[in-house]
């Protein structure tokens, strides 16, 4: 009887949805005008522009803007269903002047198209950049939209974001309020393409086949992407490394051509940093992220951070909440995976943060959204936090130590015996799955995924403390400081920070789980990778030598976590991500020229004596 009760609620709670968005699009199409528009910019490109205006004329509206790669189709007279079936409709409720527009060289805007366009501080005449791009837009659409009261916001998910970033590099006076959010910042660093060097191929090249093909002029038809023969994506990336992906991704794309003419961090690279351009930061400023965006999650924490460095004066406030990619658009932001967060999160931040916002920054409507520096989801404890400055300073941070059979230790080792290691064989022919289950698409889950798949195999080192006597919480940077040996000349690290669940745990109501054994869950809670050749310098990459114990210390992406008492805190490394990550060959060279024969295997030590000690910095809340 419950289960057919709460079938009912569902198909209830469906036709309900369906009929509120039924009435809202009716609405919208009601008190709407589409306009559509070629602004020229200030050397002469036009950029196509849809404008959708509210027919009341009985105030002056706001202009909010997005500017995208991904086209302000549909082209013609229909609107966009941004419009219409996403959280965009409360906007038109506020009757918001609503503008998309293709960027330079995309869909049917003219010019070149060039990806993550260097910011030009120094422009002169008739130069562009996406900042001039931005202004050259709103000051056309401030002088020629009728009914608008001169007030401009920006914002845009993913590339959006980025595009969003330069908006807030503009200048324009009448530009006020800006949010990237998940906005593309570093491809080389730990967004999309590449994580601290290593290349983060299943998103690359399967987004960049289709997305990078030329586009020669002005059209309303997208390209088509790689027609995959095989749809099992381990099997795939296994035949087909990097080396063979340029031949088959043609020599048409020419972004692509560069990534594999720029293996390091270079000047190329280096220009491509969208928050290098943040400086003289005017607008009011609203960085927002998930914390197991498989995306973008770097991009979102360090544009803040430099956001704040360099514009100590300006109104800048990041949001970060339990979200994949893009989820706090959504209109349920109260799972991911296997895993529950008890409120639906998506919708509280929409009414609660961003919709105020770019009310109070854009309409002078409402008391000042006196949001705090970060605001941001505790996960395992799962409640909203605010706090005055991020990292926390409350924050503590403490080293925990690897220790030997398995165990993780507060308290550095007191073995002195040189030699104290785990150890495991890296074989590039047999990598490590990223995810248990077989699958064509990178899965968005499995930034909380089980790991008890990952630790059954013996290329992968798990260390775990006893159960907690307390609740941990860690809010900031993790830091892996490992001691290393490999046989060969180049190997990657990959270390995972996982929330150990009790043997009986089980969500309540019990079934809330679809029936997943919850007991002993080994949740992903932050991974990262780490090149080795890049320990010392992403610039200038260094060969190992094979047997000497050297340092592999780096960066996490930030955590905000609480391990809950009788939980366990595990830490895993491995040296191989696949295929999320593309192999390592294990040998120092260019990976991207690596052919079959190069990749060899490699036995990895990491050591945990007192003269070598590993480890892992965590930033502790008190």
């Amino acid at each position: 009887m419950k289960k057919i009760i709460a079938g009912l609620i569902l198909i209830l709670s469906v036709s309900f949805a369906k009929a509120q968005t039924d009435q809202d699009s009716a609405w919208i199409m009601d008190h709407y005008t589409k306009q559509e528009f070629t602004i020229p910019m200030r050397d002469g490109v036009k950029l196509f522009t849809a404008v959708y205006i509210p027919n009341d004329k009985s105030e002056l509206h706001p202009i909010l803007m997005n500017r995208t790669p991904y086209s302000c189709a549909p082209y013609g007279k229909n609107f966009s269903m941004r419009l219409l079936k996403s959280h965009w409709k409360y906007y038109c409720r506020e009757n918001y002047i609503i503008v998309i527009q293709d960027v330079r060289g995309r869909w049917m805007s003219e010019g070149e198209f060039v990806d993550v366009r260097p910011f030009n501080k120094n422009k002169t005449g008739n130069e562009i950049d996406e900042a001039s791009d931005t202004y050259d837009a709103i000051d056309w659409l401030t002088k020629n939209i009728p009914n608008n009261n001169g007030h401009v916001g920006v914002f845009g998910i993913s590339y959006p974001g980025f595009y969003a970033t330069m908006a807030a590099a503009s200048g324009h006076p009448a530009l006020k309020a800006v949010s990237p959010q998940a906005p593309v910042t570093d491809w080389f660093m730990g967004d999309d393409f590449h994580h601290n060097g290593a290349f983060f191929q299943m998103d690359g090249f399967s987004f960049y086949s289709g997305f990078g093909k030329p586009r020669p002029k002005p059209t309303t038809i997208g390209p088509r992407g790689f027609e995959f023969q095989i749809r099992d994506n381990y099997k795939f990336y296994l035949e087909n490394p990097p080396s063979r992906q340029m031949k088959l991704i043609g020599d048409s794309v020419a972004f692509w051509k560069e990534l594999y003419a720029h293996p390091n961090y270079d000047e190329w690279w280096q220009s491509r940093d969208a928050s290098r351009a943040m400086f003289n930061i005017k607008p009011a400023m609203l960085v927002v992220g998930g914390l197991f965006d498989a995306e973008d999650c770097y991009g979102a924490w360090n544009l803040y951070k430099a956001i704040e460095k360099q514009n100590p004066d300006t109104h800048n406030k990041i949001v970060m909440g339990p979200w994949y990619h893009g989820q706090w658009s959504s209109n349920d932001g109260s799972r991911l995976g296997n895993i529950r967060f008890g409120e639906n999160t998506s919708v509280w931040y929409q009414n609660n943060i961003e919709i105020p916002f770019f009310n109070y920054y854009l309409k002078n409507k409402g008391d000042n959204p006196k949001l705090a520096e970060a605001n941001v989801f505790i996960t395992g404890e799962n409640k909203w936090k605010q706090f005055e400055q991020w990292p926390p300073a409350e924050t503590q941070p403490r080293e925990i130590y690897l220790a030997p059979y398995g165990a993780l230790s507060w308290n550095l080792p007191t073995y002195v015996k040189k030699g104290s290691f785990s150890e495991y064989i890296s074989d590039p022919a047999h990598p490590v799955p990223y995810t248990e289950d077989v699958h064509f698409g990178r899965t968005r889950e499995y930034m909380t995924d089980d790991q008890r798949f990952a630790g059954r195999r013996t290329d992968v080192l798990s260390f775990e403390t006893d159960p907690l006597t307390e609740d941990l919480t860690l809010a900031g940077v993790l830091t892996a400081k490992l001691k290393v040996s490999i046989s060969g000349t180049d190997a990657d690290f990959v270390v995972k920070l996982i929330d150990v669940f009790p043997d009986d745990f089980q969500y309540t109501p019990s079934g809330a789980s679809n029936n997943y054994p919850m007991g002993g869950y080994q949740m992903l809670v932050r991974g990262e990778i780490m090149r080795g050749k890049y320990r010392n310098s992403f610039e200038k990459p260094e060969p190992f030598k094979p047997g000497k114990i050297e340092s592999v210390n780096f960066n996490l992406p930030d955590v905000a976590h609480t391990f809950k008492k009788g939980h366990r805190l595990m830490v895993q490394i491995q040296s191989s991500w696949f295929p999320l990550a593309d192999r390592n060959p294990q040998q120092f060279m260019n990976i991207y020229d690596a052919k079959p024969g190069d990749y060899q295997k490699t036995t990895i030590k990491i050591f945990h004596d007192a003269n070598n000690a590993s480890s892992i910095n965590l930033p502790i809340l008190k």
